[in-house]
This record gives C-alpha cells, structure tokens and sequence, in this order.
C-alpha cells in the first residue's frame, strides 16, 4: 500500500501574532482533540506581510520570546519570509511569538497533514 499524505486539517484556533522589533506575548498553541482525533504537533505558519519574520518557539513563553530574537549569524529563530506558507512539527503544547524588522502578521493553526 502507498504511503499517502493529507491535505492540511486544522484542528484547533488560529491564533494571530504580530512581529515587531520586540517580540510580543507569547502564545501557547493548544489543538482541540477527542478520542478520535488524536492531539497534534504539526502547525500551519502563514506569513501575510511584507517583510521577513522570526519565529520563536519554545516549551515556555520566555524560551519563544529568546528564540524569536532575528538571526544575524546563528539563532533559533525560524525565519518566514513574506508570503510563505510553512508547516512545522513542534510539541503540542508549545509557545510561539515572533519579530520582524517592521510590523507583520502570522497566522499560526494547528493541525495535522501536508
């Protein structure tokens, strides 16, 4: 049988953050799940603005708001240039915020698929 691979799913709120200079609050992302729905760790990352934004992730909001810092020679942050549309796997219960040169907006959703 071949191996398939899903069309996104979210599961869970979108949660909106906005990438300033200074990183805002960090979010914790949580899935909705049942017993039929297992929890997930992938996140669907979408970049609506026009310039370059460094996500930082982390297992509390301090580690997200460390890791978001932008990255000159080596960081943590994951940059998401404008316009990407990224999924990533981090932990279900992760925290998320980010920076940008300017003002732009993620969208981050949990769920699961490609």
């Amino acid at each position: 049988m071949a191996n398939e691979q899903s069309a996104f799913f979210p599961n869970g709120p979108t949660v909106v953050v906005t990438a300033n200079a200074t990183a805002p609050a960090a979010a914790q992302i949580l899935p909705t799940f049942t017993a039929v729905t297992p929890p997930t760790n992938q996140y669907r990352v979408v970049n609506v603005g026009s310039v370059t934004a460094f996500l930082g992730v982390g297992a509390t909001a301090a580690i997200a708001a460390t890791n978001a810092a932008a990255v000159t020679t080596t960081g943590n942050g994951v940059p998401i240039v404008a316009g990407a549309v990224e999924i990533f796997n981090f932990p279900p219960t992760s925290f998320f915020t980010a920076t940008a040169a300017s003002s732009t907006t993620l969208y981050i959703t949990p769920g699961q698929g490609l």
